[in-house]
């Protein structure tokens, strides 16, 4: 699986995921730190990457455009090292890679995932 990182998650992540057979960048080696979440989810759809951050901002984008690309896996934890939370987001990868592929927002935090399958719905 494709991979984008955003700025706020460790660089880190990076190696940890390559190590599990991930083709994974950080956004910091692709783009400035200073770019939009916008411009991030962009060059993840062009890229056919999987968002992975701790933003809840992407999924408000999702929800706003009714997109069904790029997929976002987002990290809901207060320790966000891949030696700590690592594990279950490899995990979450796993077994829901077919819906990543499809188009997917995945949440992931301690004790569950929860998964919903682009495009979102917005209420009215």
């Amino acid at each position: 699986m494709k991979l984008l990182l955003d700025m706020n998650l460790s660089p880190a992540w990076a190696p940890y995921l390559h190590a599990a057979g991930h083709e994974a960048s950080h956004w910091s080696t692709i783009g400035p730190a200073t770019a939009s979440d916008t411009t991030v989810m962009d060059y993840a759809r062009t890229h056919e990457a999987v968002v992975l951050t701790h933003d809840l901002d992407f999924g408000a984008i999702l929800a706003a455009s009714g997109g069904r690309k790029p997929s976002v896996v987002q990290i809901r934890a207060d320790r966000l090292s891949p030696e700590i939370v690592g594990p279950l987001v490899l995990s979450a990868l796993k077994q829901l890679e077919t819906d990543l592929a499809r188009g997917a927002l995945l949440t992931v935090e301690a004790g569950r995932t929860r998964l919903s399958l682009l495009p979102l719905r917005s209420n009215p």
